[in-house]
């Protein structure tokens, strides 16, 4: 990781996106016999999930740390996509979770564990409304049109820890979207892109969803992961291509998320498909 100079004067040279507060998130977020056991902030790294996996597998982090940067150079998306977005203009950060009592089996549902806990603490903290686009992004409604203003990366660190990343845009204008289908919570209408409660609300509804799903052996019925999933989920009851690895393509209604957290896709051949990993392409309204 390579912090800039914290007398750095470009900390402040956007007035109307002030910089993070490490001790204020520390004092909201780090309790006594809860999951965040500490919060680094960096002003500049490259990616913090490429940070948070190293130092796990060097032994320097433990279940509970957060990582979050004010600007990431080379943050990674999905099939090593790339996310950038100008200095503090959004939440990027990584947690480190070490789910030892959950079946490896299941831990494919925390990046969509991770999207529930981002949808519901954001549209109570900013007040506004969300949708998960399956697997991974974030869905925003700007002027009738659906847009997506987040993304969720895991990966594994080492044999028992996921580091999970998150990168959401918050005060992004529109003349600064990288794409013309991205988005922003202040572009959405959010009552508030004060980043600081977003985060911390992100970040406790991601401690209550995921001690809940533990607690559950990482069952997705009983933790009420699926449901809560399938409800949020704007990509059910569409017509969707799924391209998947290899160049081969699925088209069909997505009209069920499995419990191993796969989209279900009907097609026009009468037969039920279940896809695991892709880029699913929504080709009609809901």
């Amino acid at each position: 990781m390579t912090p800039r100079d914290a007398s750095d004067d470009s900390r402040w040279s956007d007035l109307q996106r002030p910089p993070l507060n490490a001790a204020a998130l520390r004092r909201g977020l780090v309790r006594e016999g809860g999951l965040w056991r500490d919060v680094e902030l960096v002003q500049r790294t490259g990616s913090t999930n490429t940070d948070l996996v190293d130092l796990a597998t060097e032994g320097k982090a433990s279940e509970g740390a957060i990582l979050v940067a004010e600007e990431q150079t080379a943050g990674k998306g999905r099939l090593d996509r790339q996310w950038t977005a100008p200095p503090r203009s959004g939440l990027f950060f990584s947690v480190l979770l070490n789910p030892a009592e959950v079946p490896a089996a299941r831990w494919g549902w925390l990046p969509l564990l991770t999207g529930v806990a981002l949808a519901t603490g954001l549209s109570r903290a900013a007040g506004v409304d969300t949708a998960l686009k399956w697997p991974n992004d974030l869905l925003v409604t700007v002027g009738g049109e659906e847009r997506k203003a987040g993304g969720i990366l895991a990966e594994r660190a080492g044999d028992e820890g996921v580091v999970v990343g998150v990168g959401v845009n918050v005060t992004l204008r529109e003349d600064e979207l990288p794409v013309p289908q991205a988005g922003s919570l202040a572009l959405a209408g959010a009552v508030s892109t004060d980043r600081d409660p977003l985060l911390r609300g992100v970040l406790r509804s991601l401690e209550e969803w995921y001690g809940r799903w533990r607690a559950a052996a990482g069952d997705p019925v009983v933790s009420g992961l699926q449901e809560t999933y399938a409800a949020g989920c704007a990509t059910l009851g569409r017509v969707v291509r799924a391209e998947l690895p290899g160049e081969r393509t699925i088209t069909g209604e997505a009209v069920a998320i499995d419990g191993d957290g796969r989209l279900v896709l009907a097609t026009a051949e009468g037969v039920q498909e279940p896809v695991g990993a892709g880029d699913i392409v929504h080709l009609r309204p809901a």
